[in-house]
């Protein structure tokens, strides 16, 4: 599909990825953007229509679906990193992470559905991480909640495909916004992201690998955990 003429709704719309998507939209000619963030008052851009929006609460996602009845184009960006260990960390966050990165993007999803079918089918954009293929100390409830998100996307691309919906998932690294600011390591731009994201939803991809750093990790997902994961997971003798 064409980003020009469409219309779009971008959840986590006030920062990082998620106002970069606003704005290149704008810029290529999107002809309506619904801006989305439970705290509305955090977004700030002019040319949107600004709904305030809990992608947990149902009842406010179905009412977010009549109100943007003529959506083309759902980009499931908003997304959570508590930073919880599995083990040892606070299970009712773990589960709070859950909600927002897994369960916010099936409540859009079944939302949406409909609309996207009787508009003419368009697409859904699931904003993903490398993470969901690759886990480590101190991200393992972000990879959990994550590798949940990329099968659901699969999941909901094939089901969707009958009525001529295009679900695509997003996969990077790491990208400069507030959520790794306290992560010294080379980040891609938000920029660079979102422009691989709508250049793949316009070529009609089915998944966007946007840096190189993802590339070499989609490269290593036919080996054996053992080989991906190396020392991470050798069992020490006690």
């Amino acid at each position: 599909m064409l980003i020009i003429n469409s219309v779009a709704l971008v959840t986590g719309a006030n920062r990082g990825i998620g106002a970069e998507f606003v704005r290149q939209l704008l810029e290529r000619g999107a002809a309506k953007v619904y801006a989305t963030a439970r705290n509305v008052d955090t977004i700030d851009v002019d040319g949107v229509e600004i709904l305030a929006l809990d992608i947990t609460d149902e009842s406010q996602v179905r009412d977010v679906a009549v109100r943007a009845s003529d959506l083309t184009l759902l980009i499931n960006n908003a997304g959570v990193s508590s930073g919880v260990d599995l083990l040892g960390g606070d299970l009712s966050r773990i589960r709070s992470d859950l909600e927002t990165n897994l369960f916010g993007a099936l409540h859009l999803t079944r939302a949406f559905a409909p609309v996207l079918k009787s508009n003419g089918g368009g697409a859904i954009l699931n904003v993903l991480s490398a993470a969901a293929w690759f886990s480590a100390p101190g991200a393992s409830s972000y990879a959990m909640t994550k590798a949940a998100a990329w099968s659901l996307t699969d999941a909901t691309r094939v089901q969707l495909a009958s009525q001529g919906t295009c679900v695509t998932g997003l996969l990077m690294a790491m990208v400069d916004t507030d959520m790794t600011a306290g992560i010294d390591i080379p980040k891609s731009s938000p920029a660079s992201i979102v422009t691989a994201a709508l250049d793949g939803i316009e070529a009609g991809a089915v998944e966007v690998i946007a840096d190189d750093v993802t590339l070499g990790l989609k490269a290593q997902m036919h080996l054996d955990p053992a080989a991906r994961y190396g020392s991470m997971i050798r069992v020490k003798s006690s």
